[in-house]
């Protein structure tokens, strides 16, 4: 919407990874070194951590448009709470690997066939597995597994592990030991610092085609580190909104009361209002209230120690991180969902505004001239 007035060929700050844009930041840089020296072994595990929208998919996407056309078959995957078989139908549905069976040996048997017709080719195949940190117990040891396939000593797959910070956590547990005896590279991709939060911003203007304007007062740029914290993309989002004001403004130079304003609003549309107090009733009033006037009702568990259930302290963990991990998912997914559909009906919204405000103009110029 605001590309025209701008001067821009592309929208420059689009929350979808794109590796047109991709800026080589010092923590995307560093990363990058390990990819490369992992997919140079062309075994085993490569495990790229992050917060979400630092950048791990773009900076997987950049790796692979890197590499020789044609010598890898590359097929990605996003993780959600899979079992192992579902795993496996996926892996072959993501090469594209038909399977004449239904069964576990005849999906295995079919993925080896194909990555050994591959590597007789001449290429190599990479799975690329996104949302990592979703991934079951038994689905992990299926992709462990799909590691031990050989042709002589090559091994037929490498596999991309990219996941959110707790992934690293998870990699720590007790059942993960042979997975990270198989892994022969990681990175963990932080976020930027003030001075390359510019650079990017001024980077992916320039891919955008910007040439005079728009304008970023020096202060704003301070201002967008400070309230994304240097994650991508949350910059992104800022920026985004930034220059949208800019148009409906029609100011070719963004300035810090510009950024507050925005900052202001985003903040006021995420605020969740507080629910109305119900009305009170008084024929109950003369009941005690909770904690007053009436013991304490004991809880269903009271009185039972762990050794009357009986359970094993290795169970009780592994209940207790998929439990949290559990929580921590939905929360983030769900938060991640609130502010792509915030952002949609801003946008939506400011379109209009923008409309309303040309046909006013419009007619108040009709106006004038029919008056003279």
């Amino acid at each position: 919407m605001y590309e025209a007035y701008y001067g821009l060929t592309s929208k420059p700050f689009q929350l979808n990874p794109d590796p047109r844009f991709y800026y080589s930041s010092k923590p995307h840089r560093r990363a990058r070194s390990y990819l490369v020296y992992g997919v140079m072994r062309g075994e085993g595990f490569i495990v790229i951590t992050g917060e979400v929208g630092a950048g791990k998919t773009t900076i997987v996407r950049d790796l692979l448009d890197s590499l020789e056309n044609g010598s890898v078959v590359a097929a990605h995957l996003v993780s959600t709470q899979l079992g192992a078989e579902d795993a496996l139908k996926l892996v072959c549905a993501a090469f594209g690997v038909p399977v004449r069976g239904t069964g576990k040996a005849d999906m295995l048997m079919a993925l080896e066939a194909f990555f050994i017709t591959q590597t007789t080719q001449g290429k190599r195949c990479l799975l690329i597995v996104d949302e990592a940190q979703n991934l079951q117990p038994l689905a992990v040891e299926e992709l462990r597994m799909l590691s031990n396939f050989q042709f002589g000593e090559q091994a037929l797959l490498q596999t991309f592990l990219v996941g959110q910070p707790e992934f690293r956590t998870i990699l720590q547990g007790p059942g993960m030991l042979q997975l990270r005896q198989r892994v022969t590279a990681r990175c963990h991709l932080g976020p930027l610092d003030e001075e390359d939060t510019r650079a990017y911003i001024e980077h992916r203007l320039k891919c955008a085609g910007a040439v005079d304007k728009p304008v970023f007062e020096p202060a704003v740029f301070a201002g967008i580190f400070q309230h994304s914290g240097g994650i991508p993309r949350r910059i992104n989002t800022l920026c985004d909104r930034l220059l949208l004001q800019g148009y409906l403004s029609e100011a070719p130079t963004l300035t810090l009361d510009a950024l507050n304003e925005v900052v202001a609003e985003m903040h006021a549309e995420s605020a969740v209002p507080a629910p109305e107090h119900a009305p009170t009733d008084d024929r109950w009033a003369h009941l005690p209230k909770a904690g007053e006037g009436a013991e304490p009702r004991p809880s269903l568990v009271d009185g039972i120690g762990p050794e009357d259930l009986d359970l094993d302290p290795g169970v009780v963990d592994g209940i207790g991180e998929e439990l949290t991990r559990v929580t921590a998912e939905q929360l983030s997914t769900r938060l991640l969902r609130m502010e792509r559909s915030v952002l949609r009906q801003e946008r939506v919204s400011l379109e209009i505004l923008g409309a309303l405000r040309k046909i006013v103009a419009a007619t108040r110029k009709s106006r004038n001239n029919g008056s003279n």
